[in-house]
């Protein structure tokens, strides 16, 4: 029989089928508490899914929701699937009917999807409280729905629910629903560790036993509730599984599932299968990040080899390595995921770290040992007072070049500012701040109204520079955070303030601490437009004399 063709999909030829990569984001993901996808958002993962090579992409369920069925039908007519292959999710049929009959075995049908997968119950357990019905009758449901669905032409996946706590409650059962399934025509039978509980010794013994006992086909469904989802799946990959299912990100209920990008690296770089497209393992960072993005949650800063910190360096010792030999300190080459290396600079800085970061900024320090000293002992004092470097790069890259130029790339003065917040009798609050200040050798003051009083400070200094310096209205204050220093004190303590600015092509974070909030959010500011100016090749004026 003919398969019905879903949007324009990998012919199966060009899928390697020797080992699968399998999503589920847009299924077993789309549970992850804080995630609702819109059908618009799901085809737009499905994309950046297939860009990334997986070989398959689970969809959702159609028919058991009205956005998983218009996702079917859209995903047909919208996307032009390079290398992946859409997956219908479902369940096998109800007790007591048939396959043929029965309504949601219809809707896969009707999806269009060239895979079905499967998800059939191989506890005995769950079979009679969940199911109610025979260990017997359950078996002939996975047997009638598999082949009726391969009698439509569908490659066939089944997902064996609750496997492993099955497999411990009952084996023989267990290796029975994988036996029937195989037989039936399913092409892979994924063992799934529902409830996460498993460790990967564990996994290891149990796969290797029912590859060895059934010779099915294996694939593994790991969740990640003791925190071992991608050690698990790695462990079914050594046991002979060849089809791992994971999420981005690691998205999915409780806790979440596999990690689509560490397993997807550490089947790539140690183990050496190819299961993804030539270069493609290069955009892993981006497809990341990307898809992050579309569910509006920050990516994990830590994330093994797409986080932002994954190939961070902060400690002395660790820098003076790297100097020598980035090997010394990194498993990988961060490029080949994607990813950068980046030096942090705090108080725990050695000589190495300085100048390895100087070489990343672009400020060449030429091996002055006099000058790095000097900046190491700077910072020190400087983190020491309170500020934090680490996250504030613009920042350090100002205080790097000021001593190395023997002055700061100062673009305006501050002669004095003003903050009023008035309380008035309605409940109301209204916040003024005047600013009064040097720039290009002008002395200017401005007044601005804000629904803070940080925010009217921003709009103070705005107003003020916009005549010297109108690249400043390509700028603007995206991120803002305060954090109160310990102090002896609780309302003598000090104030530190995090500022992140954007423009059309980028985003760097600056730092300001003084006794109180609007003095530090000054110094942040004051920062952030500098360092703006400065990447927009906007000159420093002489400060004018007094």
């Amino acid at each position: 029989m003919e398969v019905p063709r879903l949007g324009k999909q990998a012919d199966a030829a060009s899928v390697d089928d020797a080992f699968h990569v399998f999503d589920t984001t847009l299924r077993d993901g789309a549970q992850r508490e804080g995630i609702n996808l819109t059908v618009t958002d799901k085809l737009t993962i499905a994309r950046h899914l297939d860009e990334f090579g997986v070989g398959f992409i689970e969809g959702g369920w159609p028919g058991a929701n009205p956005r998983d069925t218009e996702f079917f039908a859209r995903a047909q007519q919208e996307i032009t699937f390079r290398h992946a292959q859409l997956v219908a999710f479902g369940a096998t049929r109800r007790p007591g009917t048939q396959a043929a009959t029965d309504v949601q075995v219809k809707a896969l049908v009707d999806s269009g999807a060239p895979v079905v997968c499967l998800v059939a119950k191989a506890h005995d357990r769950h079979v009679e409280l969940a199911l109610r019905t025979t260990l017997e009758e359950n078996l002939e449901m996975v047997r009638d729905t598999v082949s009726f669905l391969r009698g439509q032409g569908r490659r066939v996946f089944v997902d064996c629910e609750h496997f492993f706590d099955g497999y411990r409650a009952n084996p023989a059962y267990a290796k029975s629903v994988v036996r029937t399934a195989s037989k039936a025509g399913a092409d892979v039978v994924v063992l799934c560790d529902t409830n996460g509980g498993m460790l990967p010794a564990q996994i290891q013994a149990v796969v290797s036993t029912v590859v060895a006992d059934t010779g099915a086909r294996l694939g593994i469904h790991a969740q990640d509730d003791t925190g071992c989802a991608v050690a698990n799946t790695l462990a079914a990959v050594d046991a002979g599984a060849t089809h791992v299912q994971c999420t981005a990100n690691g998205y999915g209920e409780r806790v979440g599932n596999a990690n689509l990008f560490p397993v997807v690296a550490a089947l790539e770089l140690k183990y050496g299968k190819s299961v993804l497209p030539e270069g493609a393992l290069a955009e892993m960072t981006r497809i990341s990040h990307a898809i992050a993005e579309v569910v509006n949650l920050t990516p994990s800063t830590h994330q093994p080899y797409v986080g932002v910190s994954a190939f961070a360096h902060k400690a002395g010792l660790h820098a003076s390595a790297i100097k020598v030999d980035p090997d010394l300190y990194q498993h990988i080459a961060p490029e080949q995921v994607g990813n950068t290396m980046r030096m942090l600079v705090s108080d725990m800085a050695g000589r190495a770290s300085i100048e390895l970061k100087g070489k990343e900024l672009g400020v060449e320090l030429g091996g002055d040992r006099a000058l790095i000293g000097r900046v190491v002992e700077r910072v020190k004092e400087r983190e020491l007072a309170g500020y934090t470097y680490e996250a504030a790069d613009a920042s350090f890259e100002l205080l790097l070049r000021a001593e190395a130029e023997g002055r700061p790339r100062r673009y305006l003065r501050i002669e004095s500012w003003r903050a009023i917040t008035e309380d008035r009798p309605d409940g109301t609050h209204a916040n003024e701040t005047t600013v009064k200040l040097w720039a290009k050798g002008e002395r200017i003051v401005a007044t601005a109204d804000g629904n803070g009083p940080v925010n009217a400070l921003d709009r103070a200094l705005r107003r003020a520079l916009e005549g010297p310096y109108p690249e400043l209205a390509k700028m603007e204050l995206v991120d803002y955070t305060v954090r109160i220093l310990a102090g002896e004190h609780t309302t003598e303590s000090r104030t530190r303030v995090l500022i992140s600015t954007a423009d059309s092509t980028s985003a760097w974070t600056t730092v300001g601490v003084a006794d109180n909030i609007i003095a530090a959010s000054l110094q942040a500011l004051q920062d952030a437009y500098s360092y703006g100016l400065l990447r927009a090749g906007i000159e420093p004026e002489p400060e004018p004399a007094h």
